[in-house]
Formats: C-alpha cells, sequence, structure tokens
C-alpha cells in the first residue's frame, strides 16, 4: 500500500451523532448534544460576485482566526461530538492554511467535505485536497452558462467551475453539485441536471434564493410564492429523471414542504420535513471565530459569539442564539403558518427563508402546501419589498406577503384579500408571535 493510500484511510466516523432533540419525538426543550455537521466559513475572501451571496463576501474579515486557532476550533469540535465538518468560504481555498485545516479535520476522526465555487480550484490544488482526505467536494453551479456567469459576476465562471470538479475528479475525488433556484434558474433545472449527470455528479442540493445579503438588493431574483406551483411541476419531472441518471437530489432545508412530491423530493434523507435544524443539528462558524445557529444566518439573533471569548461548548449549550429553535414552540408562529394543519412538525420552515424575508421567523410563504391551499381557494400569495438592506453581511430589508385572487380579473377589480406585513424582530420581541413593525 502506497504512503498515498495510507493517508487517505484515516480514521473516520462511519455515523453521524444523532441530537438528542429529534422533531420527530416532540422533544424540543431537551438540548442538542452535539451537532451533526459544523458548516465552517475558512475566509470571507472570495473570487467571485455572486448576486445572491449572503454574506456578501469578497474581502475577508477583519482579524480572521490564525492556523494555530483554526486547530484549535477542530479539537473542539472533535470534543463536542460534531461528525462532519463543511468548508466554506468565501473561498475556503483562498486560504494558504486550508489543507492543514482539512487534514486536522481527517486526523481528528471527523468528515470533511467542502463547497466551492470552484473559479480558481487548479489541479494543484485539487490533487493536495483530495492528499489531505478531502470526503466529497460540492461545487456551486447556478443554471445554464450565461445564468449562471450572471449570477455569479464573473465572465467564464462557469467553465471554470466545471474544470475545477474535473480536476477533482481526476485526482480521485467525488464530487457533488448545490444549485440555487430563482426567477432566473427556475427553468433550467432539468437541462442543468443532464449536464451533471453528464459530468459523473453523484448528489445534487437544491435550494431556494432567499432574500438577504445581496439577494436582498435583487428582489426580482427571488422566488415569488405563487411561482411554486410551476416549480413543483418542474421538481416532479426533476425527480424522475434524476432517479434514471442515478443523481441523488437532495433538497435543502427551504424547499418543500408537505405537497404530494414531499416523500419523493426527500427520498435520499428517508423522511419528510420535522423542522429547522438551525442549533439542533447543525452549527455554523464564521472566520473570526463566531458561532452561530446556521450558515446560512448572520448578525446577533443568530450570533452566539466569539470562540476566542467563551470557546465552541459553552456558546452551543447556553446562548440563546444557538438554543432558539430547540425552545420554541407553535406559539411562536403566526400569519398562515399558525393555522396550518402541519404547523407541529414543520415549525414554519427554514428560520433562515422566513426571517430575511418577514423580519421574523414563524410565518413562511416559501411553502409548495400553503401555495396548494391557496390555489384551491382561488387565491395566490406575493411578496413585495417595503424596506431595503443596509448593505452588511447576512442582513435583510423587509417585504409583506400580498394575498389575492389569481384570476387577473377579479385581481384588478378587488385588489388585495389580505396582506400579512413584516414583523418586529427577536431583538424586540425574543420570543412569540411578534407585531408589525413600523414602516414609516
Amino acid at each position: 500500500m502506497s504512503l498515498q493510500d495510507v493517508r487517505r484511510r484515516l480514521p473516520v466516523v462511519t455515523e453521524l451523532p444523532t441530537p438528542d432533540n429529534r422533531w420527530a419525538t416532540q422533544e424540543r426543550r431537551t438540548k442538542a448534544r452535539a451537532p451533526r455537521w459544523a458548516v465552517w466559513e475558512l475566509t470571507l475572501a472570495c473570487d467571485q460576485k455572486c448576486a445572491h451571496c449572503g454574506p456578501r463576501a469578497g474581502q475577508r474579515r477583519p482579524d480572521e482566526l490564525s492556523t494555530e486557532e483554526c486547530l484549535q476550533v477542530v479539537q473542539e469540535l472533535k470534543e463536542l461530538g460534531a461528525g462532519e465538518v463543511v468548508l466554506i468560504g468565501g473561498e475556503a481555498y483562498l486560504r494558504n492554511d486550508f489543507i492543514l485545516i482539512i487534514r486536522a479535520i481527517r486526523e481528528a476522526g471527523m468528515s470533511c467535505t467542502m463547497t466551492t465555487g470552484g473559479l480558481n480550484l487548479s489541479q494543484a490544488r485539487a490533487e493536495a485536497m483530495i492528499e489531505a482526505g478531502i470526503g466529497s467536494v460540492t461545487f456551486s453551479i447556478d443554471g445554464l452558462e450565461a445564468t449562471h456567469d450572471r449570477l455569479r459576476g464573473v465572465k467564464g465562471s462557469w467553465k471554470r467551475a466545471f474544470a475545477g470538479l474535473r480536476h477533482i475528479r481526476a485526482a480521485g475525488g467525488r464530487v457533488a453539485c448545490n444549485s440555487q433556484i430563482n426567477a432566473l434558474t427556475k427553468d433550467e433545472l432539468l437541462p442543468l441536471l443532464e449536464v451533471l449527470a453528464d459530468e459523473g455528479v453523484h448528489s445534487w442540493q437544491l435550494q431556494i434564493t432567499v432574500p438577504h445579503g445581496n439577494a436582498a438588493d435583487h428582489p426580482e431574483i427571488i422566488l415569488q410564492p405563487y411561482m411554486y406551483l410551476e416549480l413543483f411541476e418542474t421538481l416532479d419531472r426533476v425527480i424522475e429523471r434524476a432517479a434514471q441518471r442515478r443523481v441523488r437530489l437532495w433538497p435543502g432545508n427551504n424547499l418543500g414542504y408537505f405537497g404530494p412530491i414531499e416523500r419523493r423530493l426527500r427520498s435520499a434523507q428517508n423522511k419528510h420535513w420535522k423542522g429547522c435544524v438551525a442549533g439542533v443539528s447543525v452549527v455554523g462558524i464564521e472566520s473570526d471565530g463566531g458561532i452561530k445557529n446556521c450558515p446560512s444566518l448572520g448578525g446577533p439573533l443568530n450570533v452566539g459569539g466569539k470562540w476566542r471569548v467563551h470557546g465552541i461548548k459553552k456558546i452551543w449549550e447556553e446562548t440563546y442564539q444557538l438554543g432558539y429553535i430547540r425552545e420554541r414552540t407553535v406559539d411562536d408562529l403566526w400569519g398562515y403558518c399558525r393555522e396550518c394543519y402541519y404547523a407541529q412538525t414543520c415549525m414554519a420552515g427554514c428560520t433562515a427563508a422566513a426571517e430575511p424575508l418577514l423580519g421574523r421567523p414563524g410565518n413562511n410563504p416559501f411553502c409548495h402546501h400553503r401555495a396548494l391551499m391557496m390555489d384551491r381557494q382561488g387565491l395566490r400569495e406575493r411578496i413585495e419589498q417595503v424596506r431595503g438592506a443596509a448593505g452588511g453581511g447576512f442582513d435583510n430589508g423587509l417585504f409583506r406577503v400580498i394575498r389575492e385572487h389569481k384570476d387577473p380579473a377579479l385581481r384588478a377589480e378587488h385588489g388585495p384579500v389580505e396582506i400579512e406585513e413584516p414583523r418586529v424582530s427577536r431583538l424586540v420581541e425574543p420570543s412569540g408571535p411578534g407585531y408589525p413593525v413600523a414602516l414609516e
């Protein structure tokens, strides 16, 4: 056996830990023992300019963790009991020490994967990643070439992403893909699937673009809730074709919920949607050591503290930000979601989709079941931005949800049937349904 083979066979957990408070058992008030996944933003430096980037990546954060500090974080994740560490950015490979960090994660007995735009993932970097023991590399591909390049803000980024993908495969690695679904990409899912299958992608994660960070400045790309009827007809065909092409579908936490294809959509996960997992089975780490409940959220509502001050374990076990999802009940829901048949199980879907939209979690119009129920009543829902974002990472504007007749003539005659206004943030009311925010 060669030295390279020995290095690739580092001890890695074979089964991810199970948190104590599984939604299926309704034990929401039991503290989560350990995160199954740690999603770690190694640096905010980035070589692309994505129109939908939540953290508004580009420049490094002030005072990002040093190599020595990163290696200490790895040990704390091991001691906490994390099973897999997902490296993200910005672009993780823009740190000169990212190979050392991959190696350390593997030596600590945890699985290590990476999500990348792949713009400058060279052959040398790919070979070093595989040598260090990276498990699988997920490439962010948003639509076909013209759409992807437009969203990524770099001409040629689509071709270069696939070049990076091929470098990983040539080095003996496994490749996956994740794609944003928005107003620009929704009609390109089926042809994109064929391209990905031809490239040997083993899994494809689909998620909707949510209105935070850069996307809050581009509300025109956000899906309208009434588009869900057509979208899920497309997804029905995607599910069938993905099975034929042997590509495993992995829907993101913000895609669903409880429509007629829910079981098939989540067949690879062997479950239906059971509620947001922010701070339940996932922890996010920012490049300056901020420890948060979800990699797609940020700010004081979601960052529990700094690693340099408190360490991971204390923040995971004791802070409001990491424990919010574990503690909440249906009395924290509001609007349509509070009265929904699936309220107790769904808990208004993904927090990272609902909170940036309406200022507060607990009500989520990005829902297939909800769109179907509206359609049965001859109604539809659309969102309208009423306040822009300030320009910071993971910040958001505010939107209202307008319920109206789906028939254009009735819509023109009667106007809105109901309007759900955005509500005050959890900084104002830490729990409960909150109340409408003053927009003037």
